[in-house]
Parts: C-alpha cells; sequence; structure tokens
C-alpha cells in the first residue's frame, strides 16, 4: 500500500490513470441508478464538461478571452452528423474526427487571435460565434446543412450483450461520460507538462516569457488548437445525444454560458470545469421546477428561472472569489490545519537552560553559550553592559 501511495505521490500520470478510473467507475454506478431523464442531464453536463475544460486551458490558463466556443462546438457537432451521414462511419471514428476538423478551424482562428489582445479578441471571437451558425442558412449550403431546421442523427444503437431492454438514455449517458473524462485526462497531463509550464508564463508575463525563448504567437496557436479540439468534441457528443445539429443549439448565449462556467468553477482549473458544467445543466432545470411549483402567475413564472440563475450566480461568485474549485481548497486547507492543531500536542513549559547540552532539530548536542567559553558581558544584558563599563 505504501508503494502503491508513494507512486501516486510522485507520478502525475498514475494519479490522473487513477483519477480516470475511479470516475469511470463511479458514473457507472451513477448512471445504473438513475432513471433516464436524469441519464440525459448526466449526457448534457458531459458533453458541456469537454468544452468547458477547453475554455479552462485556453482562457483560465492561457489568458486568451474567448467567446467562440459555442461556434465551435457546431463546428464538431455538424462534423458528426456530416460524416455519420456519407459515410456511416463507427461512433469512435466520428468523435474523433469531430474534434479533427474543429482543431484545423482552431488553427484558422488561432492564427488571428495571435495577433490580438484583450478586447479587440473578445470581438473577433465574438463575430465568429454569431456568424458560424449562420452559414447554415447561407443558400448554397442550405441543402447540405439542412438550413434553419438543422441535420437529425440516427441516435446510436446500445451493443447486443447489452440486451434488448438497455435504455438508450444510459448508453448515450456513457457515451457522453467517456468523452468528458478522456478529455479531462489528457488536458490534466498536458497542463501538467511543459505546455502548460510555458502557458502560465506567457498568460504572466508575455515578455518576459519571449525573452526566455517561449514562441508566444506558436503557443497561442497551439492552446487555441487544443481548446477548439475540446470543444469540438463536446460538440459531437451533443449531437449524439440530442440526435440533432441546428443552428438554435449554438445560440450566443451558450458561449456566454461557457464564459460563466469557468468563472464559477474557478479559472484555471480542470476540477472546476466540472463544477461549472453541473451548473449550466442543473441550476436551470431547479430554477424552472420551482417556478412551476410556485404558484405564481404566467408573467411571473415565465421570468421567474431567469431570475433565479442569475441569483444562484451572483451569489456562487461573492461566496467564491477564486471559484468553487478554489472555495473547496481553501474550505479543505482550513479544516486540515484545524485538525493539525488539534492533534499536536500543546507546547510544554520552557527547558532550563542550566543543562549540560541542547539537543537541536538535526539531532547533535551542541554546547550552550555559557559552555563555549562566552563572557558574560558577550550576552548582552545589563550585566555584561555593566562589567564593560567597570572595565
Amino acid at each position: 500500500m505504501g508503494t502503491v501511495l508513494n507512486v501516486l505521490r510522485r507520478s502525475t500520470l498514475a494519479r490522473h490513470t487513477a483519477a480516470a478510473l475511479a470516475a469511470i467507475v463511479a458514473l457507472y454506478f451513477l448512471t445504473t441508478a438513475v432513471g433516464p431523464y436524469r441519464d440525459l442531464q448526466i449526457a448534457q453536463a458531459a458533453y458541456l464538461t469537454c468544452a468547458v475544460a477547453g475554455l479552462t486551458v485556453l482562457t483560465g490558463l492561457g489568458g486568451q478571452i474567448s467567446l467562440g466556443h459555442g461556434a465551435f462546438m457546431a463546428v464538431g457537432a455538424y462534423t458528426a452528423v456530416l460524416v455519420i451521414g456519407h459515410w456511416g462511419w463507427p461512433l469512435a471514428a466520428v468523435l474523433a474526427a469531430a474534434a479533427g476538423v474543429t482543431a484545423v478551424a482552431g488553427v484558422v482562428v488561432g492564427a488571428v487571435a495571435a495577433r490580438l489582445h484583450g478586447p479587440y479578441l473578445a470581438g473577433a471571437t465574438l463575430a465568429f460565434a454569431v456568424g458560424l451558425p449562420g452559414l447554415a442558412n447561407y443558400k448554397p449550403l442550405t441543402d447540405e446543412l439542412g438550413g434553419q431546421n438543422g441535420l437529425t442523427l440516427v441516435p446510436p444503437i446500445p451493443p447486443a450483450g447489452l440486451g434488448e431492454t438497455f435504455p438508450l438514455e444510459r448508453w448515450q449517458s456513457w457515451i457522453a461520460c467517456l468523452g468528458a473524462v478522456i478529455t479531462l485526462f489528457l488536458l490534466g497531463n498536458l497542463v501538467r507538462g511543459r505546455f502548460g509550464r510555458t502557458l502560465r508564463a506567457s498568460r504572466d508575463d508575455e515578455i518576459a516569457a519571449a525573452l526566455s525563448g517561449v514562441r508566444v504567437a506558436r503557443l497561442r496557436i497551439t492552446a487555441t488548437v487544443v481548446s477548439a479540439a475540446a470543444a469540438g468534441l463536446g460538440g459531437g457528443l451533443l449531437a449524439v445525444v440530442a440526435t440533432l445539429a441546428a443552428p438554435g443549439a449554438f445560440p450566443l448565449t451558450l458561449s456566454l454560458q461557457l464564459i460563466a462556467a469557468i468563472i464559477i468553477g474557478g479559472l484555471g482549473s480542470l476540477p472546476g470545469a466540472v463544477w461549472g458544467a453541473l451548473i449550466l445543466v442543473y441550476v436551470p432545470t431547479w430554477a424552472s421546477d420551482l417556478s412551476t411549483s410556485s404558484g405564481f402567475s404566467h408573467n411571473i413564472a415565465s421570468n421567474l428561472p431567469l431570475a433565479i440563475y442569475g441569483l444562484v450566480l451572483i451569489v456562487v461568485t461573492l461566496a467564491f472569489p477564486r471559484g468553487l474549485q478554489g472555495g473547496l481548497r481553501d474550505i479543505g486547507g482550513a479544516v486540515r490545519r484545524r485538525a493539525r492543531k488539534r492533534r499536536d500536542p500543546a507546547p510544554g513549559p520552557r527547558a532550563s537552560t542550566s543543562g549540560p547540552t541542547t539537543t537541536h532539530p538535526g539531532g547533535a548536542d551542541e554546547a550552550t553559550p555559557d559552555q563555549a567559553g562566552a563572557r558574560p558581558d558577550d550576552r548582552g544584558d545589563a550585566g555584561g553592559r555593566g562589567e564593560r563599563l567597570r572595565r
């Protein structure tokens, strides 16, 4: 047991592998214990986790503001539907193609983003988020992309080995959860290595990073590609779960919600991406249920979910300025410090200095200053000063 703990403590890859396996086991038991509706909610949180985790790398660690990740999800979703409709590839290859095509789109956006900063970068990605879904309504592409109604997808059939009555929603949830776990595993190992260190260095001080040999422009393009690929995978999983890719599924509000998720969960924290995705899924649902059962008039009940959602976001932001993950770390640190204080014994009475030796932390017994031949006037007390005056 001690050897396993030492390996986990020293190896980042081993820790992340153990965490991924534990997450898969936990999600398996969770999805089998709930009904179809909850399975779909878990699947929704899973594919949003992919997009939020990618945005965490780009914005939280790289310091690049992106308002276009909803458009990256649209690229992944349409790619998945088109690949299945035209070539009928296996699902794993379809999701890989969704991530790959979106990564290519990330190269184009990253090349532009590498030359922009601050509000200019935000404006460019905002235009990308607004304009790209509108291509589905562009007349030469309407037949291929389905126009405003979008494209439908045949839902993935569960394997025969799971039984004829195996719920489709649970199978979709398993696919989405596996994609989220793989995304977090890969991104976790990536940001803990050299790429993550240089990305944080360029975020903190771009000039110092450039003087240290970091190619900042290339690094930003790489970060955009990685983030886009994660969002594209999330979009592909969305198409698999919703069995649809339509412009209405990727509005500007989706990109803004992804930004809110990384702030609420914790900037630069991959576990925080999970918290942010859960809030995006469950808080609106809880607010809608509350407004339905409140008994208010139709006008109030229709606006109550949005008000409750905004109130929850404000409260969480004020209570945890560093996000939910940062707040949990602060609480855990306070609990550990309190437990350490209770475990450590109270300091006893001060030991007398008249003994022959003093034991130091290193374990060696050294002579006290009086025994080392120090004169009384070298101690700096009143007696010493009087002695020097008499001399």
